[in-house]
């Protein structure tokens, strides 16, 4: 996979969090912070890590942030400094702006900058947890539209052995399962005949109510 280079606006605790992951996973990342401590403390976690007020248009030009594949704001309590931030990276053409979004408000104005993709993290992580609380087989769960949500569901020891085919979820509750975690690795898009065991982990695709019915109904 090609290297991608991404600039990360803001290093307080959500930012670092994203800035380190994304060097983990083989990419290069410029932090930037006007918090002397915070970019201290990422310097040799980072690509580069500068001091710099991202609002100023002439210091992100003088960074050649254009030419950076993906730009995460980051910024973690001014709302103002995260909207202007964000004006900026669009005015100089970065091709794709996350943003995090402290309210719903904080979002709309995003949005309505052109902002590609807004996160709530308080939000997103409030959601997820719940419905882990609310599902014991429930492992991970990620809204990925508004219609659509990826959960992982862990195959209780009553369904072990069974095919895909007997679960069959696509034809009883409309949701389908895309993966197979095994032990001895990920069964992607299994076929009919293959069998769970117990504490495999599925992957399902569907609307909340088909997973929802299809975890009451089978895997509880």
């Amino acid at each position: 996979m090609k290297k991608a280079q991404y600039v990360v606006v803001g290093l307080g605790r959500f930012g670092a969090s994203v800035s380190k992951e994304l060097v983990k996973l083989g990419n290069e990342v410029l932090g930037i912070d006007k918090d002397e401590e915070a970019v201290d403390e990422m310097s040799h976690e980072l690509t580069h890590a500068v001091v710099a007020d991202a609002t100023d248009e002439d210091v992100l030009k003088s960074l050649g942030v254009r030419n950076f594949d993906c730009a995460v704001v980051a910024i973690g309590d001014d709302i103002q400094s995260s909207i202007l931030t964000a004006i900026v990276l669009k005015d100089l053409g970065v091709k794709k702006v996350v943003a995090k979004a402290l309210s719903e408000l904080h979002g709309k104005v995003l949005h309505k900058l052109g902002v590609d993709r807004v996160i709530y993290p308080e939000r997103d992580m409030g959601i997820r947890v719940a419905h882990q609380l609310n599902s014991p087989n429930l492992l991970d769960y990620i809204e990925i539209s508004k219609d659509y949500t990826i959960a992982e569901l862990s195959v209780p020891k009553r369904l072990c052995g069974l095919t895909i085919k007997q679960l069959d979820p696509r034809a009883k509750f409309g949701c389908s399962v895309v993966a197979v975690n095994k032990q001895t690795g990920v069964i992607i898009a299994p076929s009919a005949t293959d069998v769970v065991n117990e504490n495999d982990v599925m992957v399902i695709i569907g609307t909340n109510d088909q997973i929802e019915e299809f975890e009451s109904e089978v895997i509880r």
